[in-house]
């Protein structure tokens, strides 16, 4: 596995950084090329609400444009309100490598998260890795997750649907990828990483009103970082190869949020 700190693809970043084998397989999934998982998905909706079922997206190989009149890719995620969890008062800071760097570098040389970030090193490693996306167009966005007052864990927003990642499934016009990482050993294994993946869905959803889904690709091996998406709602899409890893696609619906 590799890093790519042009941003092409973010490599394995984890919901819980505790790497873990697979002792099953995974449930089978659509292939990621075929959109009728996504079909039954808006047919359980109409179900649910008494709608009409919606037809899918066709998968973008660029930005539609309009985002682009805001000025802003990620619809300002600085001025994001804070979120409720069970753990207390939650914010997305975008990061500032003059105050950020050691503190982010001394999380991605524990080695349980280097396991699947690749970035140990220097800090001049992370260094760069977090400046390619500050100096890149705003596809992707790095935050420090901020509970009550102590920066805890490392976010990486960014447009799915903008990234390589869209050609390994069927990707819609402003699908918004997750990377979490959580700094401290305490905050692992108690449900924080479930808690703030949710609630961090659910800000991406609140205020980016034009993206339908949120998406993930953990190592399909890290079965604690699988089972944290799934328990904050999101649902098994499918087993995608991408060039760093045998990932697992994991989406939040928005017609599911209240449901899932």
């Amino acid at each position: 596995m590799s890093i790519h700190p042009d941003h092409g693809h973010h490599a394995g970043h984890e919901a819980d950084t505790t790497a873990a084998a697979l002792t099953a397989e995974p449930p089978r999934a659509d292939p990621a090329g075929d959109d009728t998982l996504d079909l039954r998905v808006d047919d359980l909706v109409a179900l649910l609400t008494g709608g009409r079922p919606t037809p899918p997206a066709t998968a973008p190989t660029s930005d539609s444009g309009d985002s682009r009149l805001d000025g802003d890719l990620l619809d300002s995620v600085a001025s994001w309100a804070p979120a409720d969890t069970r753990f207390g008062g939650f914010r997305l800071v975008p990061v500032r490598l003059g105050r950020d760097l050691p503190l982010l570098a001394r999380w991605m040389n524990d080695p349980a998260v280097a396991a699947f970030w690749e970035l140990a090193g220097p800090d001049t490693v992370t260094a760069d890795h977090v400046r390619a996306q500050l100096e890149g167009d705003g596809r992707s966005v790095p935050c420090l997750g901020v509970l009550g007052s102590t920066p805890m864990s490392y976010f990486e927003l960014y447009r799915a649907d903008l990234d390589p990642l869209a050609r390994a499934y069927p990707a819609r016009p402003h699908d918004t990828g997750i990377h979490l990482l959580l700094g401290g050993v305490t905050d692992r294994g108690r449900g924080v990483g479930t808690a703030l993946l949710r609630a961090v869905a659910d800000l991406v959803l609140d205020h980016r009103p034009r993206c339908t889904r949120v998406v993930a690709e953990p190592d399909i091996r890290n079965t604690p970082s699988v089972s944290a998406f799934l328990s904050a709602g999101f649902r098994y899409a499918a087993e995608i190869d991408l060039p760093d890893k045998r990932a697992a696609l994991m989406i939040r619906d928005r017609a599911l949020r209240h449901v899932l």
